[in-house]
This record gives C-alpha cells, structure tokens and sequence, in this order.
C-alpha cells in the first residue's frame, strides 16, 4: 500500500481525508504546524509530523517536507490548501517518483489566477463579473469603469500571494464609491498586484464539487448552506447533500473540460437575484472544507481521486459503495462550529440579526438544542474515532479563554 503524507491537519478537510484514506487501508501520516493537530489525533493517522508554518515560512515548510519525502519513503503528496499546494509542487522536479494528485503545476497556477480565469471563462461562453484589472495602485483607468458600477469589490488575482518571505491572504474588500476604491487599493501590500476591480454580484453563492481526469467528470457533488458562522455569511457549520444546478454544471465542467483539469475542483458561483444567472467566481484546485458531507453522502473523493491515479486500488466492497452516487438529503454538522454559530446570535444586537434577517436569540437556541434531521451525521465527532473531537473541544476552549481575556 502507497504511503500518503497530508499537509495541514489542522484542517477538518485533512481530517476526513485521512479517515477516508485510512480506513481503506493506506499509511497515513499527516503535518502540521504544533504536532498536535486534529487530525494527527485520528485513529487512521501514523504519526502528526511538526513543520514551519507554510504562511509565515514557505521555504522552510518546503525544505521539512522535502525532507519527510526521502526520509518516510512518502508515495503521495496532498497538499489541503491554497498555501501549501503553491508551496509544494515544486517537489516534483526534486521528487520524480513522488505522486502529487493535482493538475500540472502550470494548469494549477492559471486556474487559481482569477484574472486569467476569468478571461478564460468569459471567452468559452460562461458567466462572468465585469472587470477592469488595475496593475499599481495609482493607476486611475478603473476610476471611469467604476463610475456607474458602484459598489464593486476590490480583490487580489490570487487568494495567495508570496511577497518574498511570506505568504499572504488576498483580502477582498467592497468600494462604495471613488475614494474608498483608492484607500482599498493603497492599502493592498504590492505584492497583491495585479488586483481585479471587479462588478459586485448580489445574490447566493454556489457551487459543485468535481473529480476529473484530463478534463473528464468521474464524480461531482453539490450541497446546500444551512448555517453558517458567522451567520452573515462564512464557512458551513450545516450542510445537506443536493441535486447539482444543471447551468452550474454544464459550466463548470466546459471550463475543466477546457483546462484538461485532473484531480479535484471546488467551482465556485454567484447567482444574480435578480437575473438568476450564475457568474463564476472562481476555481479551488484542493480539497474543501466540508469534504465529509461528501464522504457521508457516498461520493468518497479522497478513494476515488488515490483510484484515479492508479496507486491504490478499490476493492469490489469499497467501490460498490464510493460509485459516485449522491444519498440527496444527507447532512453533516461541524458541532464546534455551529456552536460558535450560537454565541454569535446570542452576542449580536437586534438589530445586526435583523439586518441579516437571521431571527431571535430564542429561535437560534432552539435550532441548536432540537433534534437534528434524522439524515444529520457529526462531521468531527465519530464513535469509532473520537479523538479528534477531544482534541478539537480542547482546543476550542483555550481559544475561548483567549478570547474572553
């Protein structure tokens, strides 16, 4: 069996994968910026391998995990964010036996660049954002575009960006007119340039989820947000397993289709409430952060991406149950999270949650303390791997004290 190293098991996504992974058989081991991550807490992980903050040290978490490569005999590489995906697929060139499960670096690259793919999109007949591309912040050709378009978002090409030492969030802002557009701009490190001016489309997010091979859909999956944190709009807390958009789908796989994209895409839209057509927003070339929902809902993407690179093989049990179709309605709750949701509602005023339309205190308490769904499964909190969740409550509660100080 091939020896799966992934980074960042801080992340829940990472956790899931290795439960994946693990239970199929494989050798798991995972990185991490303490050595105490919560997925290095799992039953399915070998060992929780401490490395340099890929952020705050890219070179140096390239040169450990370099390392760890040689020294573990490490087949495969799955990098679990933007970071360290940017980071580490250089080790190809200095690791040629090393399996990493993403596109070519340069078809990676040219996705996640939302200036080029947006361009890229728009000319194969998707939905895109009007935008003006401003390459220095006292360029003043995108103050007449803008005009008339008020408010437009202000964004990074990149949601990384290397700034010479480091790695940076590409902070995305809202310009409501001439002179907060500019502070925006003089405000970005320079780093962030090229940044994208850009229409601002109101309306929900959506989305699917893709496995491909050289462009080829082999599995998909869509959900819906059911709560969120904060509850004005963030990371999923609760989540169900839906039926994919057919336009979302047929544009989202036109534009892999055309990038000749292999391994796994999170294809992110806009639907104009107004309208109902969908713009694309952009390409996440990684696993995503409610990757279990999938797994729970029967498309199991980390097996079906390993099966996909010849590396590991299903058995006939596994593949019957990993075939890629979608248990609609299934959902999965991040528990710590949605308790987070809670704190929020019972902490804001009145008239921030009626701005939001998210109800009262009362009923935000209710939502959490009732039965779920009978189709609801706790996305951290397994019975037969509990110790991630023990980890993560821990946690969770120094944060809070922090927090409170």
């Amino acid at each position: 069996m091939p020896r799966v190293l992934l980074t960042e098991g801080e992340q829940r996504a990472t956790l899931a994968v290795a439960r994946s992974l693990g239970r199929a058989g494989l050798d798991i081991s995972v990185t991490s910026a303490t050595g105490r991550s919560i997925a290095g807490a799992s039953r399915y992980v070998d060992q929780d391998i401490q490395v340099p903050h890929v952020g705050s040290e890219p070179a140096r978490h390239l040169s450990k995990v370099s390392k760890i490569v040689s020294s573990h005999a490490i087949d495969v590489l799955v990098p679990m964010t933007d970071a360290s995906a940017s980071v580490l697929l250089s080790l190809r060139e200095s690791h040629t036996e090393l399996t990493i499960p993403l596109p070519p670096s340069d078809t990676w690259m040219a996705a996640t660049d939302k200036a080029s793919l947006v361009e890229l999109a728009g000319s194969l007949g998707i939905p895109v954002p009007g935008q003006i591309v401003v390459h220095d912040p006292d360029d003043t050709a995108w103050k007449t575009w803008a005009s008339t378009r008020y408010p437009v978002i202000v964004k990074p090409h990149r949601s990384v960006i290397f700034d010479g030492t480091s790695l940076l969030g590409g902070p995305v802002g809202i310009a409501y007119d001439e002179a907060s557009g500019v502070e925006r701009l003089h405000q970005l490190p320079r780093a962030c340039f090229p940044v994208l001016v850009q229409e601002r489309i109101v309306g929900p997010g959506q989305g699917a989820f893709f496995l491909s091979d050289d462009g080829r859909t082999t599995a998909s999956f869509a959900h819906e947000r059911i709560r969120e944190k904060p509850p004005t709009g963030g990371v999923s807390v609760l989540r169900r397993a839906v039926p994919i958009q057919e336009d979302i789908r047929e544009y989202s796989e036109r534009l892999l289709d055309e990038l000749g994209w292999s391994g796994v895409a999170m294809v992110e839209f806009k639907r104009d409430e107004k309208t109902g057509t969908p713009y694309l927003m952009e390409i996440n070339g990684r696993f995503w952060g409610s990757l279990q929902l999938a797994i729970d809902a029967g498309v199991d993407f980390p097996r079906l991406l390993l099966a996909q690179t010849g590396l590991a093989q299903l058995g006939p049990e596994q593949a019957d149950e990993n075939d890629g179709a979608t248990r609609l309605g299934i959902q999965t709750r991040w528990l710590l999270g949605d308790l987070d949701h809670l704190i929020w509602m019972l902490k804001a005023p009145a008239w921030k949650r009626d701005e939001y339309a998210l109800g009262s205190r009362a009923s935000a308490l209710l939502r959490f303390l009732l039965p779920q769904h009978h189709g609801t499964r706790l996305e951290v909190l397994k019975t037969d791997d509990a110790r991630p969740f023990v980890r993560e409550a821990i946690q969770w509660g120094q944060a809070l004290v922090g927090r409170d100080r």
